[in-house]
């Protein structure tokens, strides 16, 4: 069977990787001139099923409403007259509860510990090398009831199959002493270990499966941005770009955030919308300072990955648009909040900055599966787990086009749950 895959990011990439090993001649097309270079490019890195926490819960609505005006609020909202946002918030409301936050969470975690067994196999198959650093992902803490609330949450998570410790600071330290400094300055009351857990690069992981497609006989279409789906008969035929026409008998779209803007003409309304995320990428100077343990610094929503002689710092969040424009001020804030974690890792002057647009959902579940137009599939809305759920995603589409019998539950899962 001849597949389109649109988008050339992680997503896109992994499930021309599964496409292709399951017999399919794959096309990728991709707007930008190689793999990987918006919302892979500079991510936090990490492979966290310990981070499948929607964003829609009762705690988050109050936090943002103490956020409203802050620059440096890790999620913040710009209210625009965008009909598109205000209904993804009306939708978003809905979601913050205690029972859909439960529900949201089951269904997050299904596909990451599911991805997370993909990738491993993957690297066993392919021995792809990426940064790949698996020692486990650490979530630290300062206010003791921030600490108390997340074990609460970790428990649930320990009950649906994901291994975490609850720790002291001492321990914290034990297994990060990079971390004794910060322990000594009372910046850490204890923390929440996930063993499991990985980190490595995205970028070089997505540019090396690229390579590896390739030599399975796929073919990458750069610089092509999408004109429009060609739908006859309520079935999918093909794609024409600024320069080609493609024909295909089925399509994956996995453009990110982009994927409404194709959809749109076709009928359907996919509630992803863009969430605008920051990454400083510190080259080290001291390797005795810098982590080597993956971390997340939950009440500032960072999450920190040593990628090997850089230390990555991403996070916040902007609903912005496509606004994809690198703000000082809150860049900067990442890298002051590393550098207190971390005072002597770096030198602030050689600091990179980035910023990319996630698809965030309202529920933050990923949207897998079929839509109402035959052969037509999506597999996008990962918001900040792209890279936690990409192996995951792109075997479930492979499979569901391939006629294979799912390994996992897509239930929750398909675009049909916003109707």
């Amino acid at each position: 069977m001849n597949t389109l895959v649109l988008g050339a990011g992680v997503t896109g990439i992994t499930t021309a990787y599964y496409l292709a090993k399951a017999g399919h001649k794959v096309t990728v097309i991709e707007r930008q001139q190689g793999a990987a270079l918006e919302t892979s490019f500079a991510n936090g890195g990490q492979i966290s099923a310990c981070h499948t926490e929607p964003w829609a819960t009762p705690a988050t609505l109050i936090k943002i409403i103490k956020w409203l005006g802050r620059n440096d609020a890790p999620l913040r909202f710009r209210l625009m007259g965008d009909p598109k946002l205000w209904s993804w918030c009306a939708r978003f409301l809905f979601n913050c509860t205690h029972s859909r936050a439960l529900i949201n969470t089951e269904r997050m975690l299904r596909v990451a510990l599911y991805s997370r067994d993909q990738l491993t196999k993957l690297k066993k198959d392919t021995g792809i090398a990426y940064d790949q650093l698996n020692k486990g992902i650490l979530h630290i803490y300062k206010n003791p009831i921030e600490h108390a609330a997340a074990s609460g949450r970790a428990k649930s998570m320990n009950d649906l199959g994901l291994e975490r410790h609850i720790i002291d600071t001492a321990a914290c330290v034990a297994l990060e002493p990079a971390l004794k400094s910060a322990a000594d300055n009372n910046f850490i009351s204890g923390g929440i270990f996930t063993p499991s857990d990985e980190s490595g690069n995205t970028h070089a992981f997505s540019t090396a499966l690229a390579e590896l497609c390739i030599s399975m006989g796929v073919e990458f279409h750069y610089n092509s941005p999408i004109k429009r789906l060609i739908v006859k008969d309520g079935r999918f035929k093909g794609l024409e770009t600024e320069e080609n026409t493609f024909e295909s008998e089925s399509c994956v779209v996995a453009l990110g955030s982009y994927s409404p803007l194709v959809l749109k003409p076709l009928g359907i309304n996919l509630p992803v919308y863009p969430a605008k995320g920051y990454s400083v990428t510190l080259p080290i100077t001291n390797f005795k300072e810098a982590p080597h343990v993956s971390l997340i610094q939950d009440e500032l929503k960072l999450v920190y990955s040593r990628l090997g002689n850089n230390l990555r710092v991403a996070g916040m969040a902007e609903i912005a648009g496509y606004n994809t424009n690198v703000d000082d001020e809150r860049s900067q804030f990442v890298l002051k909040s590393a550098l207190a974690l971390f005072p002597g890792c770096g030198t602030p002057e050689m600091a990179e900055f980035w910023s990319g647009l996630r698809p965030q959902t309202p529920d933050s579940v990923p949207v897998l599966g079929s839509t109402k137009i035959d052969n037509l599939y999506l597999n996008t809305g990962h918001s900040t787990l792209g890279w936690t759920m990409a192996c995951g995603s792109g075997k479930i589409l492979a499979d569901l086009i391939s006629g294979k019998d799912l390994e996992i539950d897509l239930s929750g899962l398909e675009i049909s749950r916003f109707s």
